[in-house]
């Protein structure tokens, strides 16, 4: 079931179920990317996008009003967020300003990251779409957003773009990883060939490599992907195919129906220029709430506030 809110903010929504849009520019086609999917529906994630944080500009928001915000930045407010029935007021209560551009849908069982974007297939209909997941937060490292960078990136190559950040071995539990090709005289833009979930630093070794990495790091999922429909037509298959009770081990997997997609169309990874933080790890809102802090405004005021700490923790060894 979709649920939709209505707002006087909501303006450049469009109704009913678009086709896939694709544009003549210059002679080459481009994706038009007009819908965003975020998943927050998972027993350990569904909480952590109503934490608070100081954003970069110094004033308080939810993590999703932070997530909410890089996706408008992106060009895109017509936004779904799977969430776990009884969830949605919850959310459009943090959602701030955005809350009138939000559309919920629900996962009723914890079926696996895969299930929980193909739960989105109403609101996604034959359209391309942006997909964030909801416990991650990022910061570019260039005037232009991560999601910004990704959509331009996939928007030019009307092709599914996965968002990737080279990370170390000791990580890969926490991430899936792709393996592939660098494009010919194009900075961080890789053709995939191979897709695994959480794979072992053998497995990685083996069939994950990529050139132009330092040694020990592979590349891994940002957490951010513009998917074409034919993902969705492979999540269909996966889900038909699994029993309710394939939640346990994983469950269904994104990266399940990005391997497949991968030897059906053309499939790029673009390692961006930012960082990813995921908020539900051990430190997680801490280490985000840093990154943001120190990103933003406030600056100069965090890292003396810092230094002060520091200085008074090496008093308390001193002592």
């Amino acid at each position: 079931m979709l649920i939709r809110l209505q707002s006087p903010r909501r303006s450049r929504i469009r109704s009913g179920k678009a086709p896939r849009c694709i544009a003549k520019k210059r002679g080459v086609e481009e994706m038009n990317i007009t819908k965003a999917v975020i998943t927050a529906a998972g027993r350990k994630q569904r909480t952590l996008p109503l934490q608070t944080l100081i954003d970069r500009d110094g004033q308080e928001k939810s993590v999703l009003g932070i997530l909410l915000a890089e996706v408008v930045d992106a060009g895109i407010d017509d936004i779904c967020v799977v969430v776990r029935p009884g969830d949605e007021p919850a959310y459009a209560q943090v959602a701030g300003s955005h809350s009138g551009r939000l559309h919920f849908t629900h996962q009723s069982e914890p079926r696996g990251h895969g299930h929980a974007v193909y739960c989105a297939r109403d609101f996604v209909g034959r359209d391309p779409f942006l997909h964030l997941v909801g416990d991650h937060l990022y910061v570019s490292q260039t005037p232009q957003g991560c999601a910004q960078q990704l959509v331009a990136v996939a928007a030019n190559e009307a092709c599914t773009v996965s968002a990737v950040q080279p990370t170390r071995e000791s990580l890969l539990p926490y991430y899936g990883a792709v393996g592939g090709r660098r494009l010919p005289g194009r900075q961080g833009l890789y053709e995939v060939d191979a897709v695994a979930e959480k794979p072992t630093p053998t497995e990685a070794e083996q069939r994950l490599l990529a050139p132009g990495l330092r040694a020990g790091h592979y590349l891994c999922f940002f957490g951010m992907h513009v998917l074409t429909p034919t993902v969705m037509d492979i999540l269909a298959g996966l889900v038909d195919g699994a029993p309710p009770a394939a939640a346990s081990g994983g469950g269904i997997t994104l990266s399940a129906a990005l391997a497949d997609l991968a030897g059906r169309e053309k499939y790029l990874a673009l390692e961006l220029s930012g960082a990813r933080y995921d908020v539900g790890v051990k430190y997680g809102l801490l280490t985000a709430q840093m990154a943001l802090a120190l990103n933003g405004q406030d600056r100069e005021e965090v890292l003396a506030r810092l230094l002060e700490l520091l200085a008074q923790r090496g008093m308390w060894v001193r002592g």
